[in-house]
């Protein structure tokens, strides 16, 4: 028989799409605040893999990928999944369409699971309206895509960027940084 054990912390992240720069600086304050400093920020990713976002959120759009330096336990995805649709609605133009999407996740030594509102087939359901995508798992000293995930998530550019704060996730672990932010 299995017996419960407690997790291990992960690492949490979150991508932030858009076309605005100044939004993604109001946008990282505000995360700062709620979940501690920011310990790695991607370059300026180029958003061209479709035109899902292009009607609400504008043209031009780019992808930052941020990490937290607090690791946190697993279980708090829904809460961060809550707080960031919240955040997206305090940017929302006079329409009421957005300006920003904020997706948040956690890389573990395994794999990379975002938050979302969709349900689907392999996405099991956490709590509050909110599901765990598995996007990625790491095999093979590198993040795979899997057969649902977006082309973005498996372009070479963005695996790139979470190999590297996985890197840093795996550093913290074997430092003994295992004592897991209380970011709730």
């Amino acid at each position: 028989m299995s017996r419960p054990t407690s997790p291990q912390p992960v690492k949490l992240v979150a991508s932030i799409l858009t076309g605005e720069q100044e939004l993604v600086k109001q946008v990282c304050t505000r995360l700062v605040e709620q979940y501690g400093p920011i310990d790695y920020t991607s370059a300026v990713l180029p958003f061209t893999f479709t035109d899902y976002y292009r009607q609400e959120l504008g043209e031009k759009l780019f992808r930052h990928i941020i990490s937290f330096g607090e690791l946190v336990l697993p279980d708090i995805l829904a809460s961060v999944k809550l707080f960031t649709n919240e955040l997206e609605n305090q940017f929302l133009r006079n329409d009421g369409s957005r300006r920003i999407n904020v997706d948040p996740g956690y890389i573990a030594l395994c794999h990379l699971i975002l938050a979302t509102c969709k349900p689907f087939a392999h996405r099991p359901y956490l709590r509050d309206g909110v599901y765990a995508d598995m996007t990625l798992l790491y095999r093979r000293k590198s993040f795979r895509p899997l057969e649902w995930t977006f082309p973005d998530y498996g372009s070479e550019a963005l695996i790139a960027v979470l190999n590297t704060i996985r890197e840093t996730y795996y550093t913290q672990l074997n430092k003994g940084q295992t004592t897991p932010h209380d970011a709730s």
